[in-house]
């Protein structure tokens, strides 16, 4: 997988169709979340995608701080369900650390992480802090890194 990371502005509309399209497949059909995913904050993200074959099939998205929360911020993590197999969650997670790094250095990184994958963000070293909260419908948990 190659990873490709962008502002908005440097998305190619193909690339912002297969981020959309990825996300819709995940999050709205296979989660069965009903929910706004075009949000109008993308324009402010800083878009990390996994790429192979010419397709994206990993994303996430980055916010400086205040953009999304007070900390730097990861969201939208996603992996296409054919591609899950191959590890690429954790190397779209340490793309985005690395860009975060270069980036935003010395700061504390926010995420509010699907309960479920909890684990997989704590091997990360992200820590769990507060309590489970819905979002969407989805129980979720508010992590932290570099705190």
């Amino acid at each position: 997988m190659q990873v490709s990371v962008k502002t908005f502005d440097e998305l190619s509309t193909k690339e912002l169709y297969q981020i959309l399209r990825l996300r819709s497949e995940v999050f709205v059909v296979e989660q069965d979340c009903v929910y706004q995913d075009v949000d109008n904050k993308d324009q402010k993200a800083l878009h990390v995608m996994g790429i192979k074959d010419n397709e994206v099939v990993a994303y996430t998205r980055i916010f400086k701080p205040g953009d999304y929360f007070d900390n730097v911020s990861i969201g939208r993590v996603v992996v296409s369900q054919e591609q899950r197999k191959y590890g690429l969650g954790k190397q779209i997670m340490q793309a985005s650390l690395a860009a975060i790094n270069q980036r935003f250095p010395d700061k504390s990184i926010e995420i509010s992480a699907q309960s479920y994958l909890l684990k997989f963000y704590t091997e990360l070293g992200f820590n769990a802090t507060g309590e489970e909260y819905l979002e969407d419908g989805i129980p979720h948990k508010r992590m932290l890194k570099g705190e």
